[in-house]
């Protein structure tokens, strides 16, 4: 039997080179030969110890490549085509939020990487209804990130540029935390004609946010970030985008009817006093990518606007120090598996 190498998690928490047998994809699904994956924080929920029965999970939900076999009953989708898979793994289409049209709650959708196999390897398998069509001129490495984290903060905006009394162009947006996700997020900003501040501790990333496309740079470790926010007009929205860290303080920030919205897992919890909500009638809510569709919009987005993630490509025998890199926050600011 062919075999093809992966990446897996060991018991011991720990990420370890093996090869698995190269088999036909099931019914429903294909086989995709990996071009590149990216390091997420995310990526976390698996790498961790596990029972010896529940090791063995290949992460990666930022996977790229090409379709090199068919299941049964795929249909829209042929051999060679360039796809990618993202966090969410492809909706069932039978329950009842994909009856209401609700693909993002799908109660039977595997999480990339966490209740399947990822991009973590040479090649992986996907649902059909998890697919996103890649253009054939975007770069591996670029598209992996954006197909994530690009993907979480570019459907979180323009969401909110959608709905009623959402943002309009020129609205102040604040984007906290500047790393894999923030760095994205002032970009896709700027190019949907927002206003944008840069909110990080330090002014170690003042040069770079303002270069990616922030008009303005806030040092909360210098100043009351809410204050700053309140002098330049206050924000219609802040997105905070850390995986760690306390956001509450920033709610006093936002214009009345501002919202603050949530990509980054932190585990801190979210204060706000009933004043907040009732008089100042601020909002608060998170966002959890989208669909395939969505995300190919995303990906066009990117394209036509020059959005680019920074990437450190690395290698599938290197991942364990690549990943440790990641969580340490050293990287800059995404580790890319080029295969």
């Amino acid at each position: 039997m062919a075999t093809y190498r992966a990446v897996e998690v060991a018991p011991d928490g720990g990420l370890r080179l093996t090869e698995r047998g190269l088999v036909p994809p099931g019914p429903g699904q294909v086989r995709i030969r990996v071009e590149a994956c990216g390091i997420c924080h995310s990526d976390s929920i698996v790498v961790h110890p596990h029972d010896t029965q529940e090791a063995g999970r290949v992460p990666g939900h930022e996977a790229v490549g090409r379709i090199d076999a068919l299941g049964e009953g795929v249909l829209g989708w042929n051999v060679g085509d360039r796809v990618g898979v993202g966090f969410l793994g492809g909706h069932c289409g039978v329950c009842a939020a994909c009856r209401l049209g609700d693909f993002v709650g799908c109660t039977d959708q595997p999480r990339t990487g966490v209740h399947v196999d990822g991009g973590y390897a040479e090649y992986m398998y996907a649902r059909q209804t998890g697919l996103v069509a890649v253009p054939e001129d975007m770069d591996a490495a670029r598209v992996a990130p954006l197909l994530c984290a690009g993907f979480t903060v570019h459907n979180a905006l323009v969401t909110n540029m959608r709905d009623q009394g959402g943002l309009v162009a020129g609205d102040l947006v604040a984007v906290q935390g500047i790393g894999g996700l923030g760095h994205l997020a002032l970009q896709y900003a700027r190019a949907l004609a927002l206003r944008v501040a840069a909110v990080a501790r330090g002014t170690g990333k003042e040069e770079l946010a303002l270069g990616l496309g922030a008009h303005h740079y806030i040092d909360s470790k210098a100043s009351d970030a809410a204050e700053r926010l309140t002098e330049l007009g206050g924000a219609r929205m802040v997105l905070a985008t850390a995986a760690a860290g306390d956001v509450s303080p920033l709610l006093g920030g936002l214009t009345r009817g501002g919202r603050l919205v949530l990509v980054g897992v932190s585990s801190e919890q979210v204060r706000v006093s009933p004043r907040q909500l009732i008089f100042d009638a601020v909002q608060i809510s998170g966002s959890l990518t989208g669909t395939p569709a969505q995300n190919e919009q995303n990906l066009a987005f990117a394209q036509a606007h020059n959005v680019a993630p920074m990437v450190e490509p690395t290698s599938l025998t290197d991942v364990q120090t690549s990943y440790d890199r990641m969580m340490r926050g050293d990287a800059r600011f995404r580790m890319v598996i080029t295969v």
